[in-house]
């Protein structure tokens, strides 16, 4: 697993190590059981606080994308593959559409974070 932190990016650390992991998942890259590094290791190596590792992975669990088991790390629990077809599906129609409405890229992904905090804040 490949992840590339760009710390003058605008997103925190721990949402672009989540990001990597959640894009690893869609792919394909990381498979339903697989384990992610230990947390402090991946710290050591992305240069960055364990606890910045930590708030990535809790965000990921939340999500439902991992789950953090005592002993044996955060394990990839990735969706079934209909429904992933499903939400890419759902996704492709909607960059489609957005960006027929001639909007930016960064814009796209500043409204859909913000009903995505919308959603889940409900």
């Amino acid at each position: 697993m490949l992840i590339r932190l760009t710390p003058s990016h605008d997103s925190p650390l721990h949402e672009q190590i989540a990001g990597s992991v959640r894009q690893g998942i869609l792919d394909g890259s990381l498979r339903n059981g697989e384990r992610l590094p230990a947390a402090r290791d991946l710290g050591e190596s992305l240069g960055v606080s364990l606890h910045t590792v930590l708030h990535a992975y809790q965000n990921l669990r939340d999500q439902g994308l991992i789950e953090l088991r005592r002993g044996r790390g955060a394990v990839v629990i990735s969706p079934a593959p209909a429904v992933r077809a499903h939400a890419l599906h759902i996704l492709d129609d909607a960059a489609s559409q957005l960006a027929g409405l001639g909007l930016s890229t960064e814009t796209i992904l500043a409204l859909f974070r913000q009903r995505l905090d919308k959603e889940t804040s409900s």
